[in-house]
């Protein structure tokens, strides 16, 4: 049965109130996926939801405020609070829209939303401001089964945050910077790469890919780790 639902996340960012608004509105690409917003009130907004929404509200290392909805009352609303604190950010970020499977999309939408989160931390810590190239990969269909995301954690060697681990693919190293039942981070010295348990929610397994080597062969690599996820899955 579809469903309102509210998620929200709040916490310190180490990096100013103007870099933050950098990475959530113009560098989403180094930690979530691309999206672009025209800057300013009433401006586009395309790749966050599937037919676009709408800025509400623009200002700049303040407050930021996206909406979208359609002609079947669902709704899509993200706003973000930024306040300088400690020399860095203080975030508060609020997200309310519909869901169709409330139980498994209102977990799905909690614990995506504490990784992603984290994400933004990594990258404002390691790779503030760098140009990235983004891709996702999926693993196949067989990574729906129940259990399929430990072939992932078995494959990384992920036992805790803070594990050197390296991967085949080709020559990752790095080190896991989270890790829950659902989800893996590792970053490397030119990379974050987030591993998406979706198999939990009944989706396939996915990878997350942000490259920030500017001499990063996004094709490349794309090809070499969705070769790695056939394979894990054959």
């Amino acid at each position: 049965m579809a469903k309102e639902s509210e998620v929200r996340f709040e916490g310190f960012l180490p990096t100013t109130p103007a870099d933050t608004w950098a990475a959530i509105t113009t560098g989403s690409g180094g930690w979530l996926w691309p999206i672009r917003y025209e800057p300013r009130d009433g401006g586009a907004e395309s790749g966050l939801t599937p037919n676009g929404g709408m800025v509400t509200v623009w200002k700049p290392s303040q407050r930021f405020v996206t909406y979208a909805e359609d002609e079947n009352g669902w709704f899509n609303t993200l706003e973000y609070v930024l306040e300088p604190k400690d020399g860095g950010t203080y975030l508060r970020y609020e997200h309310n829209t519909v869901l169709d499977d409330f139980d498994v999309e209102y977990d799905a939408c909690k614990r995506h939303t504490a990784f992603y989160y984290h994400s933004l931390g990594e990258y404002l810590t390691h790779f503030n401001r760098r140009e990235v190239k983004y891709f996702k990969t999926d693993a196949p269909e067989a990574s729906k089964a129940p259990e399929a995301f430990e072939v992932v954690r078995t494959a990384i060697g992920a036992t805790a945050v803070g594990d050197r681990v390296y991967l085949d693919v080709p020559g990752v190293e790095g080190v896991v910077d989270y890790l829950t039942s659902a989800f893996i981070g590792v970053r490397t010295e030119d990379a974050l790469y987030r591993f998406y348990g979706r198999n939990v929610w009944g989706w396939p397994v996915g990878i997350g890919h942000h490259l920030f080597a500017e001499d990063a062969d996004a094709d490349k690599a794309e090809k070499a780790w969705t070769a790695w996820l056939n394979d894990l899955y054959a």
